[in-house]
């Protein structure tokens, strides 16, 4: 039961955490468009530049903050990555190799205790 709910909580820290990302990327999106908006609005109204400068400076503020949250969620995903190796029950575990196991000349196995 705890084990099940370890990896329940955990599984939706993670999906969260992916949807922070994409909604964070989906945002980048649209400050695009709407930048790509502003700039074809300027043309057809043939307000001054320096009228719509401040719109500009603003746009670019927040461009620039959500550049800097997607770096910091992103290094917040690897922490928790990393710390998922310190909680009983999502610790990576791993037998061998991952290359599959050699072809032996012989079919003679034998048990080593």
């Amino acid at each position: 039961m705890r084990r099940e709910t370890i990896e329940k909580s955990a599984y939706e820290l993670a999906t969260q955490v992916r949807e922070v990302e994409d909604v964070i990327d989906a945002a980048l999106a649209e400050i695009a468009e709407l930048q790509a908006r502003l700039i074809r609005t300027v043309g057809v109204t043939g307000i001054a530049h320096i009228r719509i400068q401040p719109a500009f400076d603003q746009l670019s503020a927040t461009t620039n903050s959500l550049v800097d949250a997607r770096g910091t969620i992103g290094g917040c995903h690897v922490a928790l990555a990393e710390a998922k190796q310190f909680v009983p029950g999502l610790r990576t575990v791993a037998f061998g190799d991952a290359d599959p196991c050699p072809k032996f000349a012989s079919n003679d196995l034998r048990i080593v205790a």
